[in-house]
């Protein structure tokens, strides 16, 4: 029987990024846009605030685009501070790698395994085979998510792979934050 785990975000997750005033290494999206026009140039900034000071920062979402470029339902968004948008462009490869971020995703996602393999006690020989899904990119290293998933250690985990009764397609000690398979014989 397949079960099916979901990697699923809690909240959003901090932005890694220099404070220049106080030298933090983290910031929180404030969930707020600041939108500016200039004749038909458009520029729009995610707000992201330090958790050490409270600074201010900016991140660029466009600059000097035109303003027929931009879809109306974008602006729209954008003034009304959407909070589902600032998730999407938190992840969005391309504003992260203008704007020379990273996130920090810990604390900030729970997996969901449906309650069928974690507390239970399966016999010797019974085959647990696992579909992980994420909701997000969310990158986590499937050895982390085995062993919490089914109640083990990492070093448990660590030895079942070694034994060969852990497999999966994928590499178990790299981060991943796409889905991925795998079987588990006790």
């Amino acid at each position: 029987m397949l079960n099916t785990w979901v990697v699923t975000p809690t909240c959003l997750p901090l932005v890694r990024r220099r404070c220049p005033a106080c030298r933090s290494g983290r910031f929180r999206a404030s969930g707020k846009f600041r939108v500016n026009a200039n004749h038909k140039a458009l520029d729009a900034w995610l707000l992201v605030l330090c958790t050490g000071c409270g600074d201010t920062a900016k991140l660029t979402v466009f600059e000097r685009a035109h303003v027929r470029s931009v879809r109306p339902e974008l602006l729209d968004r954008l003034h009304d501070n959407d909070h589902g948008l600032t998730a999407e462009l938190l992840q969005d490869p391309v504003l992260q790698r203008r704007n020379r971020i990273a996130l920090d995703w810990d604390g900030a996602w729970r997996l969901d395994t449906g309650g069928d393999t974690g507390g239970s006690n399966p016999s010797d020989h019974e085959v647990i085979d696992v579909s992980v899904r994420f909701a997000a990119r969310i990158p986590v290293r499937p050895v982390r998510l085995i062993a919490e998933g089914c109640g083990l250690t990492r070093a448990e985990v660590d030895r079942l792979i070694a034994e060969g009764s852990l497999v999966s397609a994928v590499r178990l000690r790299a981060r991943l934050s796409g889905d991925f398979t795998f079987v588990l014989k006790r």
